[in-house]
């Protein structure tokens, strides 16, 4: 009962976080209720479309609920369960202020996108550098977010090939990314949503019912990951979606841009961000009761079971680190038995299909605002997507491993920029800048130090010269946005003037 305890109580944390710390990020910002939204100013029925708010939210939720909460808390269970302190934590006071705040920020500006916000309140430099990051890392999600549903999909299917899989995948990112919003992604995203809430609430329920004792180990030092490798930085990076990611920062922009009200910038994207903290403290619950499960997966179906060299069975852990796709699977079979692990492992295909496709769009929109080039035409659109597939297509060749490794540091480089670009933005604001700024740092001193440790990145810093360094950065850049002369902009007046109505 001990490991039920704790889950409880970290849902709960989850859900007190939305209904207090939400509340008090909201206050912080100033969210003025009166404002008219992009839609209303903006509409031309293909990006800036009105939608209800709920098909909003589902939308949103869709749109950042990719692979992450899932592989990304399998694998980081390996480093015990601090992983569940992380993830509670992160996910209030980082990643949901984090999209709630990017948010309200491109609300304000007609529905705009992060480099020009983070160019905005940090530079004309860092627009620059951010819309490289913005559009790489929107087409590594590209290729994440279709060779992963499509071995998952193989997996679950056999006589269809992963090429083909890939190919289909990829035909309806085209379509979705090219077409009017509410044409398949308005539309289609409510039966995505039913697959999406079986698979956490039947996970949810399924562990306590199950054979196996929750949480048995409780050990916060624990750390068996099959490599040896460190907690710090690699936790925060590997564990970026349910905590905080940079990704979200490019989807919340195209759904403001079809959110009729103000009043419900919080419940939708502070809301979200909380859901997909669910998702992923569910996974990271799983992986970690299942981390020591017997070798012998003789109950699921088909041949899944990855073999060592030298013939024996990988433990869960290994499996998680090796194979997430077949991880979901072995957990998903052992939990629901044969007819939930259909439904489960379904609903866990959708999550990255269903991110996949905005992560394109996002990026066909990026470059549209920094091309200044209109898209009410469907002409125009093609000429931006087509170039952009192909260049998804040629990535795809690359090791699936170590995409997915770049992918996760420039997801938390991406989430640095925006926390430092809202920090400015409150502290010009004369708000309270501590409550981005905190997280910023935080996370700045993940990405200093991966970058300088890593042996992904080619330097390989002993870690007490890394963490030196990257602790340094971080106090830098408090200091700066703390001190440093930053002049009350028009917003930052209208904000004040505004503020409580």
């Amino acid at each position: 009962m001990t490991g039920v305890f704790y889950f409880a109580l970290c849902v709960l944390l989850l859900v007190a976080g939305y209904a207090v710390y939400g509340r008090v990020a909201e206050r912080i910002y100033g969210v003025r209720r009166d404002m008219k939204m992009p839609c209303e100013a903006h509409a031309d029925g293909v990006d800036y479309v009105r939608m209800p708010p709920w098909r909003v939210f589902l939308v949103q939720l869709l749109n950042i609920a990719g692979l992450g909460p899932v592989f990304g808390a399998l694998a980081g269970c390996l480093f015990g369960p601090i992983a569940l302190v992380w993830i509670v934590a992160g996910c209030i006071l980082a990643g949901a202020v984090h999209d709630f705040m990017a948010a309200v920020m491109s609300a304000e500006h007609d529905g705009a996108n992060m480099p020009y916000l983070v160019g905005r309140y940090l530079g004309a430099w860092s627009r620059h550098v951010l819309r490289i990051v913005c559009v790489g890392l929107l087409l590594m999600v590209g290729v994440v977010f279709t060779m992963g549903p499509a071995g998952m999909l193989h997996a679950m299917m056999g006589g269809i090939s992963v090429q083909t899989w890939c190919v289909l995948i990829l035909g309806y990112y085209l379509l979705a990314t090219i077409l009017p919003i509410n044409t398949i992604i308005g539309k289609i995203y409510p039966f995505f949503g039913l697959l999406f809430l079986f698979m956490v609430v039947g996970l949810a329920i399924g562990l306590p019912l199950s054979d196996y004792s929750i949480l048995p180990d409780l050990d916060f030092s624990s750390n068996i990951h099959p490599q040896g490798l460190s907690s710090w930085p690699l936790l925060f990076v590997t564990i970026a979606c349910g905590a905080v990611s940079g990704f979200h920062a490019t989807q919340s922009p195209m759904m403001v841009r079809c959110l009729g009200e103000a009043r419900l910038i919080r419940p939708v994207f502070y809301g979200a961000m909380i859901t997909e903290g669910l998702v992923a403290l569910v996974w990271a619950v799983v992986g970690l009761t299942l981390r020591e499960m017997p070798t012998a997966y003789a109950a699921v179906a088909g041949a899944v079971e990855p073999l060592k060299e030298g013939g024996t069975a990988l433990s869960f852990g290994e499996l998680s680190l090796l194979s997430p796709a077949t991880a979901v699977h072995v957990a998903c079979s052992q939990l629901l038995g044969s007819v939930g692990t259909w439904l489960a492992v379904l609903g866990v295909v959708v999550l990255p299909i269903t991110s996949g496709d905005t992560a394109m769009r996002s990026c066909r929109l990026i470059l549209a605002d920094a091309m200044h080039l209109p898209q009410q035409s469907l002409s125009k659109r093609l000429v931006l997507a087509l170039p952009l597939f192909a260049v998804v297509v040629a990535i795809a060749q690359i090791n699936f491993g170590v995409i997915w490794r770049y992918f996760g540091w420039a997801n938390q480089v991406l989430a640095c920029f925006t926390l430092w670009s809202i920090a400015v933005c409150l502290r010009q604001r004369r708000r309270c800048h501590w409550a981005a700024s905190l997280p910023a740092a935080f996370m700045t001193a993940v990405c200093v130090s991966y970058f300088l440790e890593s042996p992904d990145c080619g330097i390989c810093f002993p870690p007490v010269i890394g963490n030196a360094i990257a602790g340094l950065v971080s106090l830098t850049c408090v200091l700066l946005v703390a001190f440093r002369h930053t002049p009350v902009t028009d917003d930052a007046r209208n904000s004040s003037d505004n503020r409580g109505k």
